[in-house]
């Protein structure tokens, strides 16, 4: 099994990667509302954040979601990795977002999946 994690860019997107995602039979994504590093520069004061993360995320104008699930292998991975650029756009992009994956050596709670033969190696 593979755990993916996709930073999306432009929030105005969310619906339909949630939908790409479904389409494949990827429907437990867990979203985050998240902020990069450069919306967190602009709001530093005196070297703290101001109003914690909740507070920086509603003074920006637009937060971005990170989100977390996991698939059965990484032929799993590049078909949403596909799905994803269908609808946000290429993410060799700038504002785009991104998307990495890694293979998990424990999965407990997430309803079994079979991985194909062959298609568990690394994401080249």
């Amino acid at each position: 099994m593979h755990m993916m994690m996709f930073v999306l860019e432009d929030p105005s997107k969310l619906d339909q990667v949630l939908e790409a995602w479904r389409a494949l039979g990827v429907d437990r994504v867990n979203v985050i509302e998240s902020a990069g590093v450069r919306r967190c520069e602009s709001q530093r004061v005196c070297g703290r954040y101001l109003a914690g993360l909740r507070g920086l995320v509603e003074s920006t104008e637009q937060c971005q979601y990170t989100l977390l699930a996991v698939v059965a292998d990484v032929r799993a991975v590049r078909m949403c990795l596909d799905a994803l650029e269908k609808a946000v756009g290429d993410l060799g992009d700038a504002n785009t977002g991104f998307l990495a994956a890694w293979e998990l050596a424990l999965v407990r709670g997430v309803p079994d999946q079979v991985a194909e033969p062959g298609l568990t190696d690394g994401l080249a």
